[in-house]
């Protein structure tokens, strides 16, 4: 109690100890709030002008070479024999076709397609064997990334030539015209996507607090940081470049997860400082209250999402660094607005975030005494418990260990996007016009050897043969460069067996006895087998870091070896989870119609990693909201047990909201017609229902109750116990928070 002449316990001072920079910041943006705010909405007009000003960096294609098929395209690039961008126009009969020829469609096409300054040349026309389809091949001037600029004028004219032939087929296809056309695609789904997410997270929000402007801020404060973020990223691209429209996915849906997860648990530890209080409490001071924990917490989270995420750079990709730059930034203008603008929202809006009757309902204790009630059979009978739930993880985690990777490629592209419809069929008509390999050699007469190996591949099944090979020479005549058609999917397993065939024994035995020659296989089959290759080389060191990297923010927030190992080891289990629940759906055939995609037989070789660094940065966030309750309570001297009940208890209903508003947010993206971005989604989403049913109401109590006060070594967290103080002591200012049998005079988390 206080001694006459003494200033009243505030959270700014820590029982001698210094007071936490959250706390500081909180108190001085409480009580100056607009200048926090104009603060907060300046910087983030300078990062959106800043990025605007600069641009964005995109990747070269050099950026994306990787293992044999990189030394190809590195050898191809230097003698001038990387193929150019072909456009291809496919011209087929239908059942409506009366005197409409595709020689007359074909021969106006190419005279378009001639007098466009994009196209380099036009080729004649070629009929397929059947004489069903006609095929017209565009030539391109530049490289493959001004082909994606200058495909819209080619474009223009298919659809002039389509409407003078309405009795035919007419679709262009190729690598630049399926490019912009998924892509495209992609940014309307996701923006959807954001339509559908938002007012969700809003009215689950509403349930959660009762009130729309406490309802409102979390999603507002989640658009800003993913605003913010993309400014920042267009900055950070000319360091690490942009490799294509994934990243600004990815933002999106961490900046809504942590965006108001944080804001979220936040919020919430504030108001529940005012009603310890009975409401004496004033908002500033609650606020205050609330960055010495939930405060602390949104930092240590933020820091481990972010490392986590950073892991993601030792893959040595340009695709994985841009996602990861984008979602370790606006995870930290996140932490940043949960720590600045919303104190200072909270305390200069005051009552109006209170909420009316339906906030007064869900205040009455009731949802915290189902958990415990939940709670208490799973530390009665601890070992029961984890074996049960640790069956249940080893089920779901064990398809795993039959995870097949494969990488995107126009045939697992949605065929409701024209172009890749049109792609399909072009294939079908035209073998050699499907994925081939790109054998490079140099060296004297390089040409020789790669006439051996197109002759060894004549009447061979597993090349197209269609077309005869040609045999490409370099102006130095060092160089040579040979095209391989394969008539299968380039993920497919003869297309796999094809690749074998060519660099273990084809193309050694073409080049035997020459001396002095280099040589390389290349191409989208070579290219996505290198790809998955080196990311299943690349896995172990990244799981290593990031499990290093989140073991020492734990600790570094728990000071608990215990503690930090068991949340690291909880993280992990989640992780295995999602990527067996991914082999079971996406391997298989049976959850094609449930969800909308077509089974390609394996798993994107993106999609472990990314999940894998998405997940246990979430994983980790929820883990420090709820051990730091358990903390909490461990500190006033309640028995570790007892503990993890009340500190569970008294974080589920926070927690489990932002589980929900993290799986609406994770579920929107199973609406995106692509199947690398359902693979992601389905990941996180069953990652996170099983966090929130397996690892926290089960796992993670009955394992805490198995060990005990040795939960917490190296020591127990001191704490010292106090009567409670008369509700008269607390309207006084005599005290600041009233907990079941202590009070607290500063902030928690030290």
């Amino acid at each position: 109690m206080r001694r006459t002449g003494q200033q009243p316990p505030t959270a700014s001072r820590a029982q001698g100890g210094t007071v936490p920079v959250t706390v500081r910041t909180a108190r001085w943006c409480a009580t100056h709030p607009g200048k926090a705010i104009a603060g907060w909405v300046l910087l983030l007009a300078v990062c959106i002008g800043a990025g605007a000003v600069v641009g964005t960096n995109k990747g070269t294609f050099a950026d994306f070479w990787i293992g044999e098929a990189g030394r190809a395209e590195a050898m191809a690039s230097g003698s001038g024999l990387t193929p150019p961008p072909v456009e291809q126009v496919l011209i087929e009969r239908t059942a409506r076709t009366a005197g409409d020829e595709p020689s007359a469609a074909a021969g106006e096409i190419r005279r378009r397609m001639e007098a466009l300054p994009a196209v380099e040349k036009v080729d004649a026309p070629v009929a397929s064997r059947g004489g069903e389809a006609v095929r017209v091949a565009v030539t391109l001037r530049g490289d493959r990334e001004t082909a994606k600029k200058d495909v819209e004028s080619l474009l223009a004219q298919t659809a002039e030539v389509r409407r003078n032939h309405p009795g035919l087929t007419i679709e262009q296809t190729g690598s630049a015209s399926v490019s912009v056309a998924v892509n495209d695609r992609q940014g309307q789904e996701l923006r959807r996507t954001e339509m559908i997410s938002l007012p969700a997270t809003f009215l689950i929000l509403l349930v959660v607090f009762g009130a729309v402007l406490a309802a409102a801020i979390p999603v507002l404060l989640a658009l800003f940081s993913f605003a913010g973020a993309v400014g920042l990223y267009g900055i950070a691209s000319w360091v690490f470049p942009d490799a294509g429209g994934a990243a600004l996915s990815v933002i999106f849906m961490m900046g809504m997860a942590v965006g108001v997860d944080y804001s979220l648990f936040y919020l919430k530890r504030a108001r529940e400082e005012r009603e310890r209080s009975g409401g004496t409490l004033s908002h500033a001071r609650a606020v205050e209250l609330a960055a010495a924990t939930s405060g602390r917490a949104v930092v240590d989270s933020g820091f481990a999402v972010a490392l986590s995420l950073a892991g993601l750079y030792l893959v040595g990709d340009v695709i994985f660094s841009s996602i990861a730059t984008g979602a370790i930034l606006v995870t930290l203008v996140a932490v940043g607005g949960s720590l600045t603008v919303l104190p200072a929202l909270l305390a200069a809006l005051g009552h109006r975030t209170d909420g009316g009757r339906l906030a007064r309902r869900r205040r009455g204790g009731g949802e915290g005494r189902v958990w415990a009630a939940l709670l208490r059979p799973v530390v009665r009978r601890p070992l029961v418990a984890l074996l049960a739930g640790v069956a249940a993880t080893v089920a779901l985690a064990a398809p795993a260990l039959g995870m097949r990777l494969g990488t995107e490629g126009k045939e697992t592209f949605p065929d409701s996007v024209p172009a890749v419809a049109a792609y399909d069929r072009l294939v079908r008509a035209f073998p050699s016009e499907g994925p081939a390999h790109l054998v490079l050699v140099r060296g004297e007469d390089p040409a020789a050897p790669l006439r051996k190996l197109g002759a060894a591949t004549r009447g061979d099944a597993l090349f197209a043969q269609d077309r005869a090979p040609v045999v490409r020479i370099a102006e130095d005549g060092r160089t040579a460069l040979l095209a391989l058609p394969v008539p299968y999917a380039a993920n497919s397993p003869e297309a796999a067996r094809s690749l074998a065939q060519v660099r273990d024994r084809l193309l050694p035995a073409a080049v035997d006895g020459t001396p002095g020659l280099q040589w390389a296989v290349s191409g989208e089959i070579a290219a996505g087998a290198d790809y998955a290759a080196h990311q299943e080389r690349r896995l172990p060191w990244v799981i290593l870091f990031v499990s290093l990297a989140t073991l020492a923010i734990m600790y570094g927030a728990f000071r608990s070896v215990v503690a930090a190992a068991l949340g690291t080891v909880l993280n992990l289990a989640a992780v295995l989870v999602a990527w067996g629940v991914l082999t079971l759906v996406f391997q298989g055939t049976w959850a094609e119609g449930l969800l909308g995609f077509e089974s390609l037989g394996f798993v994107g070789s993106r999609t472990p990693l990314m999940v894998f660094a998405i997940l246990v940065g979430l994983s980790t966030d929820y883990q420090i909201f709820v051990v730091s309750r358990i903390r909490e309570a461990a500190r006033r001297g309640v028995p570790t047990r007892e503990a993890v009940v009340d500190g569970i208890a008294g974080s589920a209903g926070v927690v489990t909201s932002a589980a929900v508003i993290m799986v609406s947010v994770f579920a929107g993206f199973l609406f995106i017609d692509r199947v690398e971005m359902k693979q992601i989604a389905v990941g996180l989403t069953v990652a996170v229902l099983f966090d929130a049913i397996v690892l926290r109401a089960v796992i993670l109590p009955s394992a805490m109750a198995l060990l005990g006060d040795r939960v917490w070594w190296p020591k127990r967290p001191a704490g010292a116990s106090v009567p409670t103080p008369p509700p008269s002591a607390v309207a006084e200012g005599k005290v600041l928070v009233r907990a079941p049998g202590t009070f607290v005079r500063a902030h928690l988390g030290e």
